[in-house]
């Protein structure tokens, strides 16, 4: 097992919480792709268990005089920090189709920001720094079960812990697909002051019967016998679907696959992140929360895939429309994809447009209460 909690990255390095508020790290200061790891001492779970943190995070373009450019992205499930440009194996980014110079996340005007999760599922990854049940304890073996149950609260706020350390008074956008996307939600539901553009692709308001009754508990009866391999062929299906598998592998090994994703996936990582995906939800009442969406002016893109096993396009349809008839600025998408869930990051053009014309949107304040828009289905 590779330990990551020993991988710094390679500039920009943030330690404990008297970084917060501080001037930005020299590394941010290049329009060059930098990375960084956040450090604290956070307090996790219902028990508020501390934990010394540790998680990377990689930027691309350059945070102007103003601050008031940055760009959270927030990964999916088996996601890391690498969201755009060319990886260490000459692969590209998951989200490299909408994120770059000229790109629908342009970073030539926007300052973009990726941080991995707690129990990032690629924890055995070279230069992937996370801190989560496969990594060590102080007493130098694995945290293990010892690990805390954390939950939303506490991503969301180390996440705004990154912002401070970063010296951004708040957020241009907050965007993500799947498991980021549920992030992006959580932002615009917890403190939607600082996040007033979210965009939140192909996820719901809250885990239902397909996370919560189906492949949560799959995921817990199979492990025991099938271990990583079992794992990872789950989470496959229900990402990819029948046709998504045929679309992606009818000519390829998919075994071979799976091979190349175990050297690097963490199976305590997949089961805690599985357990965390299972506990989301809005922090309070709906109506509540259009109210403060209406009169904080945030501006909301919906996106979900039709066919998609995790997420049901109804379950945020109905919530958009509930939300535009509160006069929430709510827009939302569907559009049909070969990959099913997984088009939420191979098949990205559908929708971004629609993000460029979010972040790219400067109007703000209340006044944005009226410009709610009706539900679009996007042709094949």
């Amino acid at each position: 097992m590779r330990n990551n909690e020993g991988e710094g990255a390679d500039s920009g390095q943030l330690g404990g919480q008297e970084a917060s508020g501080a001037a930005q790290p020299e590394a941010v200061q290049a329009g060059e792709v930098q990375s960084g790891v956040l450090e604290r001492t956070a307090l996790l779970g219902k028990a508020a268990t501390p934990v010394a943190v540790r998680l990377g995070w990689q930027s691309w373009g350059t945070l102007n005089a103003a601050h008031d450019n940055a760009v959270l992205v927030c990964h999916y499930y088996t996601g890391t920090m690498r969201a755009a440009g060319r990886l260490p194996d000459d692969t590209l980014g998951w989200w490299s189709t909408l994120i770059g110079p000229g790109e629908a996340v342009d970073t030539d005007r926007f300052f973009v920001v990726c941080m991995n999760t707690l129990s990032n599922v690629q924890a055995h990854e070279d230069g992937v720094v996370t801190t989560g049940p496969d990594t060590l304890h102080p007493d130098g073996t694995p945290w293990g079960e010892r690990f805390p149950a954390w939950d939303f609260a506490d991503l969301h706020a180390l996440q705004l812990d990154l912002m401070h350390a970063l010296a951004v008074p708040r957020w241009h956008a907050v965007i993500g697909p799947s498991f980021g996307g549920m992030q992006a939600l959580q932002w615009a539901a917890r403190t939607p002051e600082l996040a007033q553009r979210v965009a939140v692709v192909a996820a719901s308001p809250q885990s239902g019967v397909a996370l919560r009754g189906v492949f949560g508990p799959l995921m817990r009866e199979i492990v025991p016998t099938g271990g990583l391999d079992a794992a990872l062929r789950l989470i496959s299906f229900f990402g990819l679907g029948a046709d998504g598998l045929h679309h992606l592998f009818a000519h390829t090994d998919f075994d071979a696959y799976l091979r190349t994703r175990a050297q690097t996936a963490s199976l305590p990582h997949i089961l805690d992140i599985a357990r965390v995906v299972q506990t989301h939800g809005l922090p309070e009442q709906t109506q509540d929360l259009f109210a403060r969406w209406k009169n904080s002016g945030l501006r909301l893109l919906t996106v979900n895939i039709s066919g998609d096993q995790f997420f049901p396009a109804a379950e945020m349809r109905t919530f958009a429309q509930t939300s535009q008839a509160a006069e929430v600025s709510h827009r939302h998408l569907e559009y049909p994809s070969a990959c099913g869930h997984l088009g939420c990051v191979q098949d990205t053009l559908p929708f971004a447009d629609a993000l460029r014309e979010l972040l790219h949107d400067q109007t703000s304040g209340p006044d944005l209460a009226s410009r709610g828009i009706s539900a679009t289905r996007l042709n094949p």
